[in-house]
């Protein structure tokens, strides 16, 4: 540990839509923001190529081309941005209390204020070809991507209500959706199963997982096995959607912060405010039902300004 412990005002942990957002207004109300980035610098968003429904991108951009972006707003108001992960947390649960952290398990930091916005990390099957394809037409976002297949065929891998509402949502968009479902039934709710099963244009396979996804630099199929009785078949497509799920990355914060049964973070009613006073939650960190660079970015703006208030009411 370092001999020396800095101060800081306010603290944000993780970068992405959220965590820019929370700095650019955290810097602006003078609270000299330090952000550490995590791994991910940018999160999520820079693993998607193309970004067409963030606001005041006419022509669109690219998920990494955003973070740099708001990166650079950020740093224009005074946001000290740098590259590192938290390892650990000692949060003070009194009010005005001084929060610890320390990163890269070398480096302690005194906080005033934290504002977590470490994200969720999309869940995918781990094949070799999957990864190789993510923005190649493999995408866990049916929202964000499904746009660019207006007219094609996808698959959508899943059981649950996302899968089924990601196809539903696709399907209105696609000419031919394909659910590949690893059980034998549906995980989804009744309501979800009957809007699924109503949807002409989606077909569901059961017993039916990827074997491998097809294509070199963009998804041209996928080949499904039957995992009842091995047989193999390629099908035509040029998207896949793999809705199995997101994990919020809140390992850090277990028996401190309050979690769903999922482990993401609940904060009091509209407010991002978390269970411990002056610690802040805003993303996907602690959204599970949008889960957009837009929506994620209003909830930064919104941490910020409880943190504003949190530290003026101190005074």
């Amino acid at each position: 540990m370092s001999n020396t412990v800095e101060r800081i005002k306010c603290l944000i942990i993780g970068s992405g839509p959220a965590g820019y957002t929370a700095a650019i207004y955290a810097a602006r109300a003078d609270m000299k923001p330090v952000m550490y980035t995590g791994m991910q610098m940018g999160g999520q968003l820079t693993t998607t190529t193309e970004v067409d429904n963030f606001p005041g991108y006419p022509n669109g951009t690219d998920g990494t081309a955003m973070m740099e972006d708001l990166k650079n707003q950020a740093e224009r108001f005074g946001t000290e941005v740098r590259f590192g992960m938290v390892t650990k947390v000692d949060f003070s649960t009194e009010e005005g209390g001084i929060h610890k952290v320390v990163v890269d398990e070398a480096t302690e930091l005194e906080a005033e204020t934290v504002i977590i916005s470490t994200g969720a990390t999309a869940k995918y099957l781990g094949l070799e070809s999957e990864q190789r394809l993510i923005g190649g037409g493999v995408s866990a976002c049916a929202t964000c991507d499904g746009f660019f297949y207006k007219g094609q065929d996808v698959v959508v891998v899943g059981a649950g209500d996302t899968a089924a509402e990601e196809a539903t949502y696709l399907a209105n968009i696609c000419s031919k959706v394909t659910m590949l479902v690893r059980k034998d039934y549906m995980r989804a709710s009744k309501a979800m199963q009957h809007r699924v099963n109503k949807t002409e244009n989606i077909e569901v396979l059961f017993n039916t997982e990827i074997d491998e996804v097809l294509g070199d630099n963009v998804v041209e199929g996928v080949r499904a096995v039957n995992n009842q009785t091995g047989d193999k078949t390629d099908i035509s497509v040029t998207g896949v959607f793999i809705a199995i799920g997101h994990t919020p990355n809140t390992q850090l914060f277990k028996g401190v912060l309050d979690m769903d049964e999922t482990g993401y973070l609940i904060t009091n009613g509209k407010t991002t405010k978390t269970n411990i006073p002056g610690v802040f939650a805003a993303g996907d960190v602690q959204d599970k039902e949008y889960r957009q660079a837009v929506t994620a970015a209003g909830t930064g703006c919104m941490a910020a300004l409880d943190a504003e208030r949190y530290l003026g009411a101190l005074e």
